[in-house]
């Protein structure tokens, strides 16, 4: 598809953005999201049926996301130099390969293998996508695209994990991922239809494309977000809990609870599509930081929840409103520091939100348990409260560099 083609497309249809590719593109965000979080709602499943405990088929989860940090921007650097098209459907394949050997592991040992391998290819798959902005909508869909990218994980979360836990209780928790890779299977092949195959290889080196690091508007940028997703994830990790023991939601009004929330990330991160119209490069992550300040005193508000349960259920939902503003915004600056110093690091600008917010989860997590075992859930608020004021901080040293676009 060639830059004609893509006048012609924009004159043919000025106001259309759900396009057939780029329901595409959040079907396949979505996939990612399901693969991702599913385990969480068959954990039980998954340990039962391997016979290991709880604690093992957990680390699933933190391994998933330590592997999938340094993964994202190596893979993203390394499949630059490759067309397009050609390396998205690879990953897609070896995405599909993945869960199906989930499908089928016989142990746990096989199990963690594929999980690894999903996570080898998820973020570096999340950043191909972001690529396909230009060739799949208007300029000024720009930033509704990146939001429902990043939102095809939100719908996961409030639809896929409910429907493949439910699955796991009904016919084991394997039926999940069978399920997965049937969907995936047939998304693969609608997207060898629909997807343009144009490409926009890189012609710098592998490691020149890392100059990217040695900006300081890309630096504070990462930064920012790796304490923006820790202060959500310091209580997000424990919300059942959160939700059974300070608020005092009855255990059959949990999973309510939890696709109430869903709901509220949702919303979350379709409105910060919005903020990041707000300019352009830093300028919309700068404008972020009166946000982070409502965040924080949010979360401080949340230690005293048990206090009154009903004040908290809508403090829960408040957060979860909170919890993705600034996705849509970073990978905004992302991508315009990118475009306007280091085009041929593209790639890799357009890894760099996955990576900071799987950074930002490892460390909220790990800071969370600690509190948790140290201080009680209680104490999960205030803690969160401080990676909040953090990001503020942060985002106010992006400021100097608005007028440098």
């Amino acid at each position: 598809m060639n830059n004609a083609t893509v006048s012609d497309r924009a004159t043919s249809s000025p106001d259309r953005f759900f396009t057939l590719p780029v329901m595409v593109l959040i079907a396949a965000s979505f996939m990612l999201g399901m693969s991702e979080f599913v385990v969480v709602g068959i954990l039980p499943d998954i340990a039962r049926g391997l016979n290991v405990t709880e604690v093992t088929v957990g680390n699933l989860v933190s391994v998933f996301a330590f592997f999938y940090a340094p993964c994202t921007p190596l893979g993203s650097a390394i499949t630059a130099r490759f067309p397009r098209f050609a390396t998205h459907m690879t990953l897609m394949t070896v995405f599909l390969v993945g869960n199906v050997l989930c499908a089928f592991a016989p142990n746990y040992p096989v199990l963690l293998v594929a999980r690894l391998l999903i996570a080898a290819v998820s973020g570096t798959l999340v950043a191909i996508a972001m690529t396909y902005a230009n060739d799949v909508t208007q300029e000024k869909f720009r930033t509704q695209f990146i939001a429902w990218v990043f939102s095809g994980f939100s719908i996961a979360s409030v639809v896929g994990v409910p429907a493949g836990t439910w699955i796991a209780d009904s016919f084991g928790w394997r039926w999940t991922f069978h399920l997965i890779s049937l969907l995936t299977a047939v998304l693969l092949v609608v997207m060898v239809i629909v997807l343009p195959r144009n490409s926009h290889p890189v012609k710098v080196g592998f490691l020149s494309q890392f100059r990217l690091f040695f900006d300081r508007r890309i630096q504070l940028g990462v930064i920012d977000v790796v304490f923006g997703a820790a202060a959500s994830y310091v209580f997000y990790t424990y919300l059942t809990p959160i939700m059974r023991d300070e608020i005092g939601v009855p255990t059959q009004y949990l999973s309510l609870g939890l696709v109430v929330f869903g709901v509220a990330c949702l919303w979350s991160n379709l409105y910060g599509g919005k903020l990041a119209n707000r300019g352009r490069g830093v300028e919309p992550l700068a404008r972020v930081r009166p946000i982070y300040c409502v965040q924080a005193v949010c979360l401080c508000l949340l230690a005293f929840a048990s206090w009154m349960p009903g004040a908290g259920a809508l403090l829960l939902v408040a957060l979860g409103m909170l919890m993705y503003l600034q996705n849509a915004s970073s990978q905004v600056l992302y991508m315009d520091v990118a475009a306007q110093s280091h085009p041929g690091s593209l790639n890799l600008a357009a890894s760099l939100n996955s990576m900071s917010f799987n950074i930002g989860i490892a460390v909220g997590s790990a800071v969370g348990g600690v509190v948790n075992d140290a201080l009680g859930l209680a104490w999960l608020g205030p803690v969160g409260a401080v990676f909040a004021l953090l990001a503020a901080g942060t985002a106010t040293m992006l400021r100097p560099f608005i007028e440098r676009k």
